[in-house]
């Protein structure tokens, strides 16, 4: 079967792979360079986890896990991953433990350890299976063996030459698939200098339950941080600075949060999040069309897991 995907970002690209590992023949159109930064998917970390409240997410971070593991091991870089919260309820314990997922709590010289410094009050959990994907390296990877024509602006569906399409085209989805409730937001992530060994991932559970701010490793600079959802709307043909503001509040957590770590940003960058208002993800067949969307600022992880979906309803 012939099957044209619309859109390089990292579910595009992973539902390439999918596609190809059951026989596809495959073309992908992406209207910027691979290796742009309009969208949601550059850079070279996100956070890789398998802590989440609901266990539906848990069981698709599983099948991700197996997934990067069968593109390649070394995409992940498993460095721990820290929740913080104002109480133990408000973590993923409950989840992970009706997962089967190893965890533990630790006592605040264990998180200060690890180079996290718990809040007065607050609840610290551990997951060794979790850290980062090197999200550059892995969107390659994805797209080993691929045709992949850039420069192309698809405006119109109709004018694919494709038994089947998939419509990954991230915050320019309402341009092709019409009707989709979803919020496009410009988000702000900031980097800071750490020196030695890389640092667990660290999320910050909010009262009210939900993430709050978070941080991962970074290749070069030695951390990553950001708030999660705090972005204002945004045109994604629009492009724009950084928030100032947000860059002043995530550069205050992490002062606060890691003490080894300079607080002073070395770098900042935006990126777009696409968003339902659940935060699901759309993944849906119409007809010859399939729609891979909307994946909420949480969806790289579980990217290997998409596309492998995508491609079943694609060849369906």
């Amino acid at each position: 079967m012939n099957v044209a995907v619309v859109g390089a970002g990292v579910m595009g690209c992973a539902a390439a792979w999918a596609l190809r590992e059951r026989g596809a023949d495959v073309t992908v159109y992406e209207q910027f360079e691979l290796d742009h930064t309009r969208g949601s998917s550059h850079g070279r970390s996100r956070i890789f986890r398998l802590a989440y409240p609901d266990p539906s997410w848990v069981r698709l971070a599983q099948e991700a896990y197996d997934g990067w593991n069968d593109l390649d091991p070394s995409l992940l870089g498993l460095y721990g991953l820290v929740e913080l919260a104002p109480a133990p309820a408000l973590t993923s314990a409950r989840t992970l433990d009706e997962c089967g997922i190893a965890h533990r709590f630790l006592e605040v010289d264990e998180a200060r350890a690890l180079g996290a410094t718990v809040p007065e009050g607050w609840t610290a959990l551990h997951v060794a299976d979790a850290g980062i994907v090197f999200a550059d390296r892995a969107r390659h990877a994805f797209l080993e063996g691929v045709d992949v024509r850039t420069g192309t602006r698809i405006d119109s569906l109709g004018d694919v030459d494709a038994d089947v399409v998939v419509v990954t085209a991230g915050a320019w989805i309402g341009r092709l698939v019409p009707g989709l409730d979803v919020r496009i937001t410009r988000e702000t992530v900031a980097y800071f200098r750490h020196e030695g060994p890389p640092l667990p991932s660290v999320v910050d559970i909010a009262p009210s339950g939900g993430h709050d701010m978070y941080s991962l490793h970074d290749p070069v600079h030695g951390l990553k941080a950001g708030a999660h959802h705090a972005g204002a709307e945004a045109d994604p043909d629009e492009p724009a600075a950084p928030d100032a503001a947000i860059v002043e509040r995530v550069a205050a957590w992490v002062a606060a949060r890691f003490p080894d770590v300079d607080p002073e940003p070395v770098e900042t960058d935006t990126c777009i999040y696409t968003s339902t208002s659940d935060q699901t993800f759309v993944l849906d067949r119409r007809g010859d069309v399939v729609v891979g969307s909307a994946c909420s600022g949480h969806g790289f992880k579980f990217a290997p897991a998409v596309g492998r979906r995508l491609a079943a309803l694609a060849l369906a």
